[in-house]
C-alpha cells in the first residue's frame, strides 16, 4: 500500500468558519509563500493566476510543516490546533 492509499483512509471533520489554520499573505514574502506549496504534504497550499496564496484547511494532516516554514515570519500564520472531535482522524498505522 503506497502512501496515497494510506492517506485515503484517513477521516477529516472539517470545522467549518472556524479554521485552525489561517495564513497572512501580507506578512509573507514570496518565497515563503512557494515554498508552502512544497512543504505542506497534503497539498493544501497552491498560487492563484494573480500570484496570491491559496489555501483550502479542508484535509490538513495537522503536521506543522507550515508553522515551522513560517517560524521566521511572526504574523506569516495563525496555527493552532482543531477543536475537540475536528480535524484528522488517522485510520491506517
Amino acid at each position: 500500500m503506497n502512501v496515497e492509499q494510506k492517506l485515503a483512509l484517513d477521516k477529516f471533520l472539517l470545522d467549518e468558519g472556524n479554521p485552525h489554520i489561517i495564513p497572512h499573505q501580507e506578512h509573507m514574502d514570496a518565497a515563503t509563500a512557494r515554498a508552502l506549496t512544497v512543504v505542506c504534504p497534503a497539498g493544501l497550499y497552491s498560487l492563484g493566476q494573480d500570484g496570491k496564496l491559496v489555501f483550502d484547511a479542508a484535509g490538513c494532516l495537522e503536521c506543522g510543516a507550515c508553522r515551522v516554514t513560517c517560524a521566521h515570519l511572526p504574523g506569516a500564520l495563525e496555527w493552532r490546533h482543531p477543536r475537540p472531535t475536528f480535524g484528522v482522524l488517522f485510520r491506517y498505522g
